[in-house]
């Protein structure tokens, strides 16, 4: 089946499709503005694609596509209630993620850290008020960003009132009733970068990026601010992990049926935020995190300072492919697991998300 990846950037959204072997773009919209977050999926039988805009002094914008990306209508984003004691006067920032269930809901992420439910596809949202009125919420605090964010939604696929979340800063949040209730899920992470008495405290855990293993959703790993944790009890319980060069980073991916591989890209942390040694590499787990190969065939050997977003860094549904993008433009593709890297091209926006979908 030939593959298809859309490309979030700074300056648009970027449709790239496999043709003879090579990876093409064969359609741009939204040129010039940046694309926070794009999801593609099939809503009453028809395909749809929506993007998320940031403009800034314009505000956030959500659009629709039913024509596979053609044509654009614009939709309804979601609105914190204005009433006293509910939103504080909280506005959106940023719609940061977007994924949907197999009841048609469509759940969006959003800076200053509310949970959105859609089930018109976009045409109007509601709040999650238990998540938003949970009194540990006033502990959050914003990582990259000045508020904090949701910006990793889990939907386990053997329940789609299963949702876990991961919120930069606030942890890792679950509920099993669709959202009725919720609790946070952070025993044994530490944040390292908070004084010794409030490292463990749930609330103020900083997850870079969440994801679950299809295949054995019970498992979860984590890029963590402060280094790389994984659960196979459903986050009932993390374990950390260490890697070379570097456990710091914001992306990981997993594989979608076997739990122990997952592949991340190391960095030097903080302030400098850059490969270690200026040498971009893909880090792989084969055995749960026991230990890590280092891959860079393809790669920049030195003088790489390439940065890789929480969503930049994707593999496709069979496991094999990924595709890694970066703050410098760069795009590599591998269909080999990450054991060789091949440069589409180094000449886009910064990319903010990556995602495959079917052609």
């Amino acid at each position: 089946m030939a593959q298809r990846l859309l490309v979030a950037t700074r300056k648009g959204l970027f449709d790239l499709r496999q043709q003879d072997g090579d990876w093409k773009i064969c359609q741009r919209s939204f040129p010039g503005e940046p694309v926070s977050m794009v999801w593609r999926g099939l809503w009453q039988g028809k395909s749809v694609m929506l993007a998320a805009l940031n403009l800034g002094h314009f505000g956030t914008k959500l659009h629709r596509s039913t024509d596979d990306g053609k044509s654009w209508q614009e939709v309804a984003v979601p609105v914190y209630p204005v009433t006293e004691g509910e939103a504080d006067g909280a506005s959106l920032e940023l719609i940061w993620s977007l994924e949907a269930d197999a009841k048609g809901r469509l759940w969006a992420g959003t800076i200053p850290g509310g949970l959105f439910v859609s089930r018109d596809w976009g045409d109007s949202w509601q709040l999650n008020k238990a998540l938003w009125t949970d009194p540990s919420r006033s502990e959050w605090f914003g990582g990259g960003y000045d508020a904090p964010g949701i910006h990793s939604i889990c939907i386990d696929p053997r329940n789609p009132d299963w949702l876990t979340l991961g919120i930069s800063c606030g942890g890792i949040w679950q509920t099993r009733d669709g959202g009725v209730s919720w609790q946070v899920k952070t025993r044994g992470m530490k944040a390292a970068y908070m004084p010794p008495e409030q490292q463990e405290n749930p609330a103020i855990q900083d997850p870079h990026r969440l994801v679950q293993c299809a295949g054995d959703p019970d498992c979860f790993w984590v890029q963590h601010h402060n280094g790389i944790f994984k659960t196979e009890d459903h986050c009932t319980t993390w374990r950390e992990v260490t890697a070379e060069p570097s456990s710091f980073g914001f992306a990981v991916a997993v594989h979608p049926q076997q739990s122990r591989r997952a592949w991340f890209v190391p960095a030097i942390k903080d302030e400098f935020r850059y490969p270690v040694d200026g040498k971009l590499v893909v880090t792989r787990t084969d055995d749960g995190g026991e230990s890590f190969a280092r891959l860079n065939r393809g790669l920049p050997e030195q003088e790489s300072y390439d940065l890789v977003y929480r969503h930049g860094l994707v593999v496709d549904a069979s496991g094999d492919t990924l595709a890694m993008a970066t703050t410098t433009g760069n795009l590599w593709i591998s269909d080999n697991g990450g054991s060789n890297w091949a440069l589409i091209s180094n000449y886009l926006p910064p990319v903010y998300a990556l995602r495959f979908v079917e052609a």
